[in-house]
């Protein structure tokens, strides 16, 4: 029983007491949902990093935002170390709330060329999928993130094809994605990404699309978007919509063609004073750049 915590005690020992969570039903009625259109949520990379679970709930509610993906190592303590018994807890929090948990976003990566480095990855991931069945979620977000050098690249390409396919076919008994970041030196190139998944057979092993410098390489980020739309899957990673540095109209533009109907999520990268000022701000721009009303 030592490892046992009620969900009570679970919300009180967190920094935001019980009394912070009744913030979350007060603002189901918030404005910017939009049923059957595309969802915004937010990444705990920066913006989320330091809140304990109530907190980023309750801040999430209250900016608007739908869902969260949640980031590992991060103050939220959501990992396979969680009992059993805490594991419903955290999946409790979310139902009495108006987010939901979208998935997990994981480190796991499959193109180290050392076995025992690899299995690890692909044994880690199981694990974690796992959680992500217990606490709700819909997936988990692993990378490529590298070719190393002095291997033929079809190779690593290769194993990485059948990592996905292996941890695909694992989440599947879970009701599980595998949701791929587009990520990593040289394998965040949209030609890489494709011919990693030209190898890919599991269907529930999705693209998930990450507004990288690189999607505006030759052929420009219409011709990368076109060569992976097909495995295009739920999540779709933006960076501050107001940035200069990424055309998000044409991306949302481009969404908008395919009828992307899925989740839109905010990996901030900047630290504004008042972040859940800030992230009502962004849920504004996203409405604009979708063309939704509010």
């Amino acid at each position: 029983m030592k490892n046992r915590m009620t969900r009570r005690s679970f919300v009180r020992n967190s920094v935001i007491s019980g009394a912070g969570l009744a913030v979350l039903g007060s603002v189901q009625g918030c404005s910017g949902r939009n049923p059957g259109k595309m969802k915004f949520g937010l990444v705990t990379y920066q913006w989320g990093r330091d809140w304990d679970l109530p907190t980023l709930i309750a801040n999430c509610a209250e900016a608007g935002y739908e869902g969260v993906e949640l980031r590992t190592q991060h103050a939220h303590g959501v990992e396979t170390s969680l009992s059993s018994s805490r594991r419903l807890d955290v999946r409790k929090m979310f139902e009495d709330s108006p987010v939901k948990c979208v998935g997990y976003g994981s480190n796991f990566e499959y193109h180290s060329p050392d076995p025992d480095q690899l299995r690890e990855n692909i044994e880690q991931t199981k694990e974690y999928i796992k959680l992500c069945r217990d606490i709700g979620a819909t997936g988990i977000k692993v990378k490529p993130n590298y070719l190393p050098p002095g291997i033929p690249r079809e190779k690593t390409i290769a194993q990485i094809a059948g990592s996905l396919n292996e941890v695909g076919r694992f989440a599947r008994d879970f009701d599980q994605l595998i949701r791929v970041e587009v990520h990593g030196e040289i394998t965040q190139e949209l030609p890489v990404m494709k011919a990693i998944f030209d190898q890919v057979t599991e269907d529930n092993v999705k693209i998930c699309w990450n507004c990288n410098d690189q999607d505006l390489l030759p052929p420009g980020l219409e011709g990368n978007f076109n060569m992976v739309k097909k495995w295009f899957g739920d999540t779709i990673h933006v960076r501050e919509l107001d940035s200069t540095d990424y055309p998000y109209q044409q991306l949302f533009d481009l969404l908008s063609g395919i009828r992307y109907e899925e989740w839109i999520l905010l990996e901030a990268r900047t630290e504004p004073a008042d972040r859940v000022g800030a992230m009502k701000e962004q849920l504004k721009i996203f409405n604009r750049l979708a063309g939704y009303s509010v």
